[in-house]
Protein backbone atom coordinates (compact mmCIF):
# COMPACT_ATOMS: atom_id res chain seq x y z
CA UNK A 1 0.00 0.00 0.00
CA UNK A 2 1.95 3.36 -1.37
CA UNK A 3 1.74 6.19 0.97
CA UNK A 4 0.85 9.31 -0.31
CA UNK A 5 2.58 12.37 -0.46
CA UNK A 6 1.77 15.88 -1.42
CA UNK A 7 4.43 19.40 -0.13
CA UNK A 8 4.49 22.97 -0.66
CA UNK A 9 7.77 24.38 -0.70
CA UNK A 10 8.31 28.31 -0.13
CA UNK A 11 5.51 29.44 2.28
CA UNK A 12 5.70 32.49 3.09
CA UNK A 13 5.30 31.47 6.99
CA UNK A 14 7.64 30.83 9.31
CA UNK A 15 7.60 26.75 10.46
CA UNK A 16 7.63 27.68 14.21
CA UNK A 17 4.09 29.29 13.61
CA UNK A 18 2.89 26.51 10.90
CA UNK A 19 4.06 23.63 13.38
CA UNK A 20 0.96 25.01 15.73
CA UNK A 21 -1.23 24.22 13.27
CA UNK A 22 0.33 20.91 12.08
CA UNK A 23 -0.24 19.57 15.73
CA UNK A 24 -3.60 20.11 15.61
CA UNK A 25 -4.77 17.99 12.53
CA UNK A 26 -1.59 14.75 12.62
CA UNK A 27 -3.25 11.47 12.80
CA UNK A 28 -7.54 12.74 11.76
CA UNK A 29 -9.22 11.79 9.47
CA UNK A 30 -8.79 13.97 6.18
CA UNK A 31 -12.28 15.65 6.02
CA UNK A 32 -12.27 16.24 9.76
CA UNK A 33 -8.96 18.07 9.42
CA UNK A 34 -9.80 19.61 6.16
CA UNK A 35 -13.51 21.39 8.14
CA UNK A 36 -11.06 22.22 10.95
CA UNK A 37 -8.41 23.67 9.00
CA UNK A 38 -11.30 25.99 7.18
CA UNK A 39 -12.25 27.62 10.50
CA UNK A 40 -9.10 28.43 12.04
CA UNK A 41 -8.50 31.92 12.47
CA UNK A 42 -4.45 31.29 11.70
CA UNK A 43 -2.70 32.12 8.44
CA UNK A 44 -1.03 28.39 8.45
CA UNK A 45 -4.20 27.16 8.58
CA UNK A 46 -5.26 28.25 5.04
CA UNK A 47 -1.64 27.22 3.58
CA UNK A 48 -2.01 23.87 5.16
CA UNK A 49 -5.51 23.34 4.09
CA UNK A 50 -3.84 23.39 0.48
CA UNK A 51 -1.46 20.92 0.94
CA UNK A 52 -3.82 18.68 2.57
CA UNK A 53 -6.59 19.14 -0.40
CA UNK A 54 -3.60 18.09 -2.72
CA UNK A 55 -2.70 14.93 -0.91
CA UNK A 56 -5.97 13.94 -0.85
CA UNK A 57 -6.35 15.01 -4.63
CA UNK A 58 -2.97 12.98 -5.46
CA UNK A 59 -4.64 9.94 -3.40
CA UNK A 60 -8.02 9.79 -5.44
CA UNK A 61 -6.41 10.20 -9.10
CA UNK A 62 -3.20 8.68 -9.24
CA UNK A 63 -3.88 5.62 -6.29
CA UNK A 64 -7.64 5.43 -6.74
CA UNK A 65 -8.01 5.31 -3.07
CA UNK A 66 -11.55 5.86 -1.13
CA UNK A 67 -11.18 9.63 0.73
CA UNK A 68 -13.40 8.19 3.02
CA UNK A 69 -10.41 5.71 4.14
CA UNK A 70 -7.77 8.13 4.29
CA UNK A 71 -5.30 9.83 7.15
CA UNK A 72 -2.83 12.10 7.99
CA UNK A 73 0.06 9.87 9.15
CA UNK A 74 2.27 12.76 9.20
CA UNK A 75 2.43 16.13 8.80
CA UNK A 76 5.89 18.34 9.29
CA UNK A 77 7.24 21.65 8.58
CA UNK A 78 10.81 22.30 7.82
CA UNK A 79 12.87 25.40 7.79
CA UNK A 80 13.68 26.87 3.87
CA UNK A 81 15.23 30.05 3.08
CA UNK A 82 15.38 32.94 4.79
CA UNK A 83 15.30 36.83 3.49
CA UNK A 84 17.57 38.90 5.56
CA UNK A 85 17.22 42.80 5.26
CA UNK A 86 18.02 45.57 7.34
CA UNK A 87 16.37 48.29 8.76
CA UNK A 88 18.16 51.62 9.24
CA UNK A 89 17.82 52.45 13.76
CA UNK A 90 19.11 55.38 15.79
CA UNK A 91 22.33 56.61 15.84
CA UNK A 92 23.68 55.32 12.83
CA UNK A 93 22.88 51.76 13.62
CA UNK A 94 20.72 48.89 11.59
CA UNK A 95 18.05 46.48 12.78
CA UNK A 96 17.68 43.25 11.12
CA UNK A 97 15.06 41.51 9.57
CA UNK A 98 14.64 38.24 9.17
CA UNK A 99 11.82 36.75 6.82
CA UNK A 100 11.50 32.83 7.51
CA UNK A 101 10.00 30.26 5.26
CA UNK A 102 8.67 27.35 5.33
CA UNK A 103 8.09 23.64 3.33
CA UNK A 104 5.32 21.24 4.77
CA UNK A 105 5.11 17.81 3.74
CA UNK A 106 1.86 15.89 4.26
CA UNK A 107 1.55 11.96 4.42
CA UNK A 108 -1.88 10.32 4.22
CA UNK A 109 -2.25 6.77 4.64
CA UNK A 110 -5.42 4.00 4.38
CA UNK A 111 -7.04 3.23 7.77
CA UNK A 112 -6.98 -0.86 7.86
CA UNK A 113 -10.73 -1.79 8.77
Amino acid sequence: MPEVLARARSLPISPRKIRLVCDQVRGRDVDQALVLLQYMPQKGAALLRKVVASAVANAENNFELNRADLYIKAIYADESFRLKRFKAGARGRYKPRVRRYSHVTVILDERRS
